[in-house]
């Protein structure tokens, strides 16, 4: 290149570069809150938090340029989730995420104009949410775990990868109304599989601990862990008294099973994820959640822990093993 055609490009970049500037600058920058029921740090909370960001990128919004994304923590706990949830709509966000059933009942207890997204709710409709899961109605719209019927479906796997359980602990949280639906479902399959079936409150690690204990104390006996916040932070601990005690155990996430649990079936959360970057992006771009329909997951997964099941004596059979869509070497 020649000289003078070389300063010539300089001159012309000049120009332009300050106008990239001031675009840049002028540039409105989005706010959307994170309400997490985790505790911060926890290895499966960053996954998903990162699944989102990355999915929010892919739709042209990026955290310190054109977005904002404000994190808020609490561990299963009301009176602090809805403390983080005024924390959050004072901050004037464009939308808020909501993980969980605990996550959104606080924020819907705080502002009923915020645009939330939620997502692992159990029976939003049911729970007085959304009005309808086609026309939610109000200023929330996202995406639900499953239908209580899944939990049926968690003892039928049970029997057929340990068919001599006839007592069965169904760890819970007694005050969510989505337990309750959990473990009336369970308690309904119950009989057709020759089961007995009984409540297990795991609010607190030592009670969690003893309850498991005593239970193990009798024959045949086998765990279902439905799904909550509380079920997902206290994970390690479940999975290893579940193999202290050498209780066949049924798992509604596939981290449980990836952890060391034996067995797990429920939808992949982490898709949710990036599925609810899809509905921000909507609403950022003018939508409204009550003109978003909610929806179900797409996918479920069932995974089989097999270094878990020989340490158990457990032998899954092969037309269970067929059906898996992961076995654990």
């Amino acid at each position: 290149m020649r000289r003078r055609d070389f300063i010539g490009l300089l001159g012309g970049a000049a120009a332009v570069w300050p106008l990239a500037a001031r675009a840049q600058q002028s540039e409105r920058v989005r706010r959307i809150g994170v309400l997490v029921p985790f505790a911060a740090g926890d290895p499966e909370a960053l996954t998903r938090i990162t699944v989102f960001a990355q999915s929010l990128q892919e739709l042209g919004w990026t955290a310190g340029r054109n977005v904002r994304l404000d994190y808020r923590w609490s561990v299963d706990d009301p009176n602090r989730m809805r403390g983080l949830a005024v924390e959050l709509v004072s901050l004037s966000p464009d939308v808020i995420v909501a993980n969980g059933s605990l996550a959104l009942e606080a924020l819907q207890q705080v502002t009923h104009t915020t645009p939330i997204v939620f997502l692992a709710v159990v029976d939003p409709v049911g729970a007085g949410y959304v009005e309808t899961l086609a026309h939610p109605g109000g200023n929330a719209t996202g995406f639900t775990l499953f239908e209580y019927g899944i939990s049926g479906k968690w003892l039928e796997l049970l029997k057929r990868i340990a068919p001599n359980v006839k007592r069965v602990a169904v760890l819970g949280e007694p005050a969510l109304p989505s337990a309750i639906g959990q473990f009336a479902a369970i308690q309904s399959a119950a009989p057709s599989f020759g089961v007995e079936v009984g409540p297990v409150d795991m609010r607190e690690p030592s009670a969690i601990e003893a309850a498991i204990a005593g239970f193990a104390r009798g024959p045949n006996g086998g765990l279902i862990v439905p799904t909550s916040a509380l079920a997902v932070t206290h994970r390690d601990l479940i999975v290893a008294l579940a193999a202290r005690y050498r209780l066949p155990a049924m798992y509604p996430l596939r981290l449980f099973a990836g952890g060391g649990g034996l067995m797990s079936y429920g939808p992949d959360i982490v898709d949710q994820y990036r599925r609810a970057a899809g509905y921000i992006d909507r609403v950022l771009k003018g939508a409204k959640p009550a003109d978003l329909p909610v929806q179900a997951p797409t996918k479920y997964e069932l995974v089989i822990n097999l270094k878990t099941a020989k340490a158990l004596g457990v032998d899954p059979p092969p037309t269970l093993l067929a059906i898996a869509d992961d076995v654990i070497e």
